[in-house]
């Protein structure tokens, strides 16, 4: 229903790394989901599930890279998990932190954070899956 032909046929999943790690899914150009996860594992596998059950050309994953040690965990979970190709992409989180009234009620500023990862540029490199790699 949102394929209305004129956004590019790509899912991009941006991930906020820390200890509650945030998530936000944009597909042909608009945000369908939006989440915080408190596990790395737990985060791998719905993030899986969402590779596998959208139709996109292009499947990018850009991860913040503030917390280094978490976003390394979730790139080796997801090759794991996931088996076939993907775009990995390390955006510079810096300034995606907004203030907010009631200082992060519910994760709401984890969340926020991930949806501007998701519009950011960074270091960009195709994953291809352990299956194919050895």
């Amino acid at each position: 229903m949102l394929d209305s032909g004129l956004n590019d046929p790509e899912l991009v999943i941006g991930i906020d790394p820390g200890q509650r790690i945030g998530l936000s899914v944009l597909y042909l150009g608009k945000e369908i989901e939006r989440g915080l996860y408190n596990s790395p594992d737990d985060l791998a596998n719905h993030v899986a599930k969402i590779l596998g059950g959208l139709k996109a050309e292009r499947k990018i994953i850009k991860i913040g890279n503030g917390n280094m040690q978490v976003t390394k965990q979730i790139t080796t979970l997801l090759n794991l998990r996931f088996c076939s190709h993907f775009e990995l992409e390390l955006v510079d989180e810096r300034k995606t932190t907004r203030k907010i009234k009631n200082y992060n009620k519910r994760g709401e500023r984890d969340m926020m954070s991930a949806k501007f990862i998701t519009q950011r540029e960074g270091y960009r490199r195709f994953v291809l899956p352990l299956s194919r790699t050895g």
